[in-house]
């Protein structure tokens, strides 16, 4: 049974650093995006190290053996007998390559597997994809106007609205509980997705409107945890127990631009939207 769920965005992409809208374009994280991930699935490795014992102790062929000569052979006792193997963790991620980067940073390091679920894709932008807010309003300037009131005019270019994302992450994440209902073992669910998914998902479940974007920004890399609970209809209570976190590491430094060693000289810098670009 699953008891707890973080939701983690993926890491800068070079879409990001010019603020282009990515939706469903299958983009690949950068070397500032790949930073994030790896400091952050290191954070998150560290407190969720029990699930590496606990792979290990239902996976035992997993365990690393010495050679013949050895005095003695690792002991997968002591993974099954440790407390950590009461429960399990599941990782699954959207199909597209920088949310499949991203887990991977984090999966990788306790040993586990990745499931990949296309219906975790980030929001889809129709034919705006590929395009900046001031080309978006440059096409059609009454739409954008719209689009930034949350009154619907990004509809007529097949933009997804965000009560259909929402509608469609809590599906999903409600179906991953479902499927997994009938085994006892308490289990934390990690998803790796995308920004506007993450907030609508958790705005839906928390029954918020998710319409008008009441958590707003989700900053790369960062996740939020949630707590189900089971109610006797069948639904599930969900309390917010971690929003927008990051690692140590991001309020130390220029996290959306990363550390000078990692800047090429024709890097541009990620800078936030102007006002302009925001209303």
């Amino acid at each position: 049974m699953i008891d707890e769920v973080i939701m983690l965005r993926h890491g800068r992409t070079s879409y990001n650093v010019i603020h282009r809208l990515q939706g469903q374009v299958d983009v690949p994280l950068d070397i500032i995006g790949q930073w994030q991930v790896d400091q952050s699935g290191l954070e998150l490795a560290k407190r969720y190290y029990w699930a590496k014992v606990s792979h290990i102790a239902r996976n035992p062929e997993l365990l690393a053996q010495p050679g013949p000569q050895a005095a003695k052979r690792s002991e997968i006792d002591e993974y099954q007998k440790a407390p950590a193997s009461g429960r399990a963790m599941k990782v699954m991620s959207s199909d597209l390559f920088r949310a499949s980067q991203t887990a991977h940073a984090f999966a990788d390091i306790l040993g586990l597997p990745v499931t990949l679920d296309k219906s975790l894709r980030e929001r889809s932008f129709g034919s705006w994809e590929g395009m900046t807010r001031d080309e978006i309003r440059e096409l059609d300037a009454e739409a954008y106007r719209s689009w930034r009131a949350h009154q619907g005019g990004e509809s007529k270019y097949g933009v997804e609205s965000r009560a259909e994302v929402g509608r469609r992450g809590a599906e999903a994440v409600l179906r991953l509980i479902a499927q997994n209902a009938a085994d006892q073992t308490p289990t934390t669910l990690m998803i790796v997705s995308h920004g506007s998914f993450i907030a609508a998902t958790l705005e839906t479940l928390l029954g918020m409107d998710a319409e008008v974007d009441e958590l707003g920004n989700i900053p790369n890399a960062f996740w939020s945890t949630l707590k189900p609970t089971a109610r006797p209809d069948g639904t599930y209570a969900w309390k917010l127990t971690e929003f927008n976190c990051g690692p140590a590491i991001a309020g130390e430094t220029d996290w959306s631009n990363g550390p000078e060693e990692l800047r090429n000289p024709d890097m541009p810098e990620m800078k936030p939207l102007a006002p302009s670009q925001t209303v």
